[in-house]
């Protein structure tokens, strides 16, 4: 017996089953449902082929709640999944340059203590990134003591036109199911990964940003012949930080995105992986809608400010 029929794949379910000494419990997603075994994954994205001859009870069972996140490890945890290609502390601050090329790259982390008081603090950053020719910018958590701080020295919105960035997590179990399209994932990736990632000449400190991280895989995804979807991931402890996922315009609408996230969250189970985080603009609206249906929900949102000084 099963208890279980294909209306059933997707959702989480638990099935007993006879082993040699007993019995056990498979906990996790149903993810293939033929005339004689099931298919149960795990939130590490392991598989187990269960035998319906030795199944004694299975049933679907209620989605696990997302448990809360801590917001601040998480904003640092997402600093550590792109390192940027220079990088200097202060105090506990974190001070970020790779040649101008984005602004998480290129941007004071003001979290924690800098060991003096704050007014210092800005002034040492400020002047650290006057000497390397960059405007003087922090990288702040909307609503954190951090940003209200800043606001009160006379830092201002870098981009008051732009919407705010969401960092958005789940866990994997509720995206690493079966991708549609094989995907193809590489340690290092080609120059054809670049062409698709970026719609125009790839910026020099690109390379040295995207490949810095000490765990992180890059995704592909071939149509007809033709490179059409690549994405990133990249592991900080049990987290998995997924970014540069960027699908060839007449290509998009097609799952292609959602693929790319899936074979990443597949990646990282193995490596230790239990929850994910991405960032995407607010004003991205097809982007947004699609990670919410993946099971994503908004963590925090961010925004640049700038010295009163520029």
């Amino acid at each position: 017996m099963s208890g279980l029929d294909t209306r059933d794949i997707g959702h989480r379910v638990v099935v007993r089953h006879r082993i040699k000494g007993g019995l056990t419990d498979v906990i996790g997603v149903l993810e293939d449902r033929r005339p004689d075994h099931l298919v149960v994954r795990h939130a590490d994205s392991s598989t187990h082929r269960i035998e319906l001859t030795a199944i004694t009870a299975a049933k679907p069972i209620p989605e696990m709640p997302l448990r809360p996140v801590d917001v601040e490890q998480l904003f640092l945890t997402a600093a550590l999944g792109r390192p940027a290609a220079e990088t200097s502390y202060l105090g506990e601050w974190l001070l970020r340059a790779s040649g101008g090329w984005t602004g998480r790259g290129n941007s004071l982390l003001p979290t924690g203590n800098p060991g003096m008081s704050i007014p210092e603090a800005l002034k040492q950053a400020e002047a650290w990134y006057v000497e390397r020719g960059l405007p003087p910018q922090a990288h702040v958590r909307l609503g954190s003591p951090a940003a209200t701080d800043l606001e009160e020295l006379g830092w201002t919105d870098a981009h008051p036109g732009r919407s705010d960035v969401l960092v958005m997590h789940t866990t994997l179990d509720h995206v690493n199911g079966l991708p549609p399209y094989e995907v193809q994932l590489v340690e290092r990736p080609d120059q054809s990964w670049y062409g698709v990632a970026f719609d125009g000449p790839v910026p020099a400190p690109a390379p040295v940003v995207l490949e810095g991280a000490p765990k992180a895989v890059f995704a592909s995804i071939t149509v007809d012949g033709q490179l059409v979807a690549v994405g990133r991931g990249s592991m900080t402890g049990h987290w998995l930080g997924i970014d540069a996922v960027r699908v060839v315009p007449a290509y998009r609408g097609r799952g292609l995105a959602g693929a790319v996230v899936q074979a990443l969250a597949r990646w990282a189970g193995p490596q230790g992986g239990r929850r994910t985080y991405l960032e995407v603009l607010e004003s991205n609206e097809p982007a947004v809608t699609a990670y919410r249906r993946l099971g994503y929900v908004e963590a925090y949102r961010y925004r640049y400010l700038v010295s009163p000084s520029q």
